[in-house]
């Protein structure tokens, strides 16, 4: 384990992992691990400091999740964040109670003190800063040894600090992008209250993985899931470097591809590719089809995706011989939002809650687990990766299944493949794209009546997606140009066969996510 790091304790919140992002753009290593980690663990990894996440509960009510008082008296810098800043206090002896008013979105908070979490902070005239604001409750009174050291008009106690023990506590997220100046908040908290040197750099991830691949596998022999994806490229090229021809690729092609994608992945890491790889592609559409045929639920779906990935990666094992080890490109968000510890879970990812019971492998290995999305990219730029697949589009596992609401069906597939084909034309065309975290096209099931030359239509619409993100946990929708839009609107409509409305979508993540499923 590196010899830095900060620790993350997880009290239930749904975006609370975005802290250790964060953390990472200081250059520190960062994990989340939930709050019932042990005393004597937290001990042995000996982090520099710790974080307190949200939770949606009340500290006062005795089935939320607590922690043992001894934390605080072990000598590591902690802070706090909305329902940690609660439980700090209510731990300490200070009073908690439900606010008059509760607090959501941006909210303008007063710096009292500046001290060293402050440092740099609110250096204007008024001493106020933008913050987001996400509670129900509030400190009441500060614990003794406390100083207030921030506030708003309905907030007391919006921060507070301990500065002789290092413990410190927000209100607000300063995680999230809404907080103007929450990053460098917790800049001043790693850098300057902890003492990390901010020298973690992918470079000596991919090595270290790379070697620790190489001591786990063995003389093993590996069945890599290549999605042709940036994370399971990423994932296929580690271990290639690792452990060369003991590896064997599998693509599944389960016809939930964008369009002509089958045939690229192929031309990038089949025999005629520039990777070191064994290939196999295997068409599995119509055993897809058949198996996703009149499910409308998004979690049924995602599970059937799932398992029938595993049972063809076990298919697929047998015919090559003994296979030791399933490789997956699962990453840290893929992991967040299917659930840890006791935190609410938004989705299952085909990765990981998809994934049935039992498996033919004697383990899967997932060298990506702990990354960001923005992180995979600089580790495939480390491993030699042309930029080109690097910066591609980001694809779920699950496919168009995630993007066709409602049954799946052949015609659904061709419907969105083209769509979303002319959607990603006309954004390079316009020379957009890179601004772009993320932009697609997905099916909704909505049909309503439409009038193409003289006939009356019963169509389909399309809605279209462009987000601005570097992390993938909040997003932005992106406020694409009006010529750009209409250029699309009008090809999809006139080129695709069964639409005949094209929407677009302005939410946010949260509330929203991504994907539509």
């Amino acid at each position: 384990m590196n010899h830095e790091m900060i620790l993350v304790l997880d009290f239930g919140g749904q975006y609370n992992q975005l802290i250790a992002r964060r953390v990472r753009e200081c250059n520190v290593y960062c994990e989340v691990h939930p709050y019932t980690m042990a005393l004597e663990q937290i001990r042995a990894m000996a982090p520099k400091g710790i974080i307190f996440t949200g939770g949606p509960n009340s500290v006062y009510d005795p089935a939320s999740p607590h922690y043992d008082p001894a934390i605080f008296d072990l000598g590591i810098p902690i802070l706090g964040i909305c329902y940690g800043s609660q439980l700090m206090a209510y731990s300490l002896g200070g009073t908690v109670e439900t606010a008059p008013v509760s607090e959501y979105g941006h909210t303008e908070v007063t710096v009292d003190k500046r001290d060293a979490l402050f440092e740099g902070v609110a250096e204007n005239k008024n001493s106020s800063t933008v913050c987001w604001m996400s509670h129900t409750d509030y400190i009441a009174k500060a614990p003794e040894g406390f100083i207030i050291t921030a506030h708003t008009p309905v907030c007391p106690v919006a921060a507070m600090a301990c500065e002789a023990r290092k413990l410190y506590a927000t209100q607000f997220h300063p995680e999230v992008m809404h907080t103007e100046e929450g990053f460098r908040m917790l800049q001043n908290f790693v850098r300057r209250i902890c003492g990390c040197a901010g020298d973690w750099r992918m470079s000596s991830f991919v090595d270290t993985t790379i070697r620790e691949l190489r001591e786990r596998i063995g003389n093993g022999r590996v069945l890599c899931a290549l999605s042709g994806g940036v994370d399971s490229s990423v994932a296929a090229v580690l271990l290639s470097k690792a452990i060369g021809k003991q590896l064997t690729c599998v693509f599944v092609d389960h016809g939930l591809l964008r369009k002509n994608e089958g045939d690229e992945v192929e031309e990038v890491f089949g025999p005629n590719g520039a990777y070191e790889l064994n290939f196999v592609r295997v068409n599995a559409a119509e055993r897809y089809y058949a198996k996703l045929a009149g499910v409308t639920d998004p979690e049924t779906k995602r599970k059937i995706i799932g398992e029938e990935f595993i049972r063809v990666f076990e298919e697929e094992a047998k015919k090559i011989g003994a296979v030791d080890y399933l490789v997956q490109g699962t990453i840290y968000p893929d992991v967040i939002e299917s659930g840890l510890g006791k935190s609410a879970v938004i989705k299952s990812h085909h990765n990981v809650g998809g994934l049935p019971s039992v498996v033919d492998f004697k383990e899967i290995i997932e060298p990506l687990r702990m990354l960001f999305k923005d992180e995979v990219r600089k580790a495939g730029l480390e491993l030699g990766i042309p930029a080109r697949l690097v910066y591609r589009q980001p694809f779920p596992g699950p496919g168009l299944g995630v993007r066709i609401i409602g049954e799946i069906t052949p015609e659904k597939v061709r419907m969105v493949q083209e769509a979303d084909y002319i959607y990603r034309e006309e954004v390079e065309k316009a020379g957009i794209g890179k601004e772009l975290g993320q932009y697609f096209a997905a099916l909704t099931n909505m049909r309503s009546v439409g009038v193409m030359g003289d006939f009356r239509t019963y169509d389909y619409a399309i809605a279209l997606r462009a987000v601005y993100t570097s992390d993938f946990m909040t997003a932005e929708a992106a406020r694409l140009s009006w010529d750009v839009l209409m250029k699309v609107t009008n090809r999809i409509v006139n080129e695709v066969k069964g639409v005949n409305r094209v929407l677009y979508d302005c939410t946010g993540k949260p509330p929203g996510t991504i994907e539509f499923e």
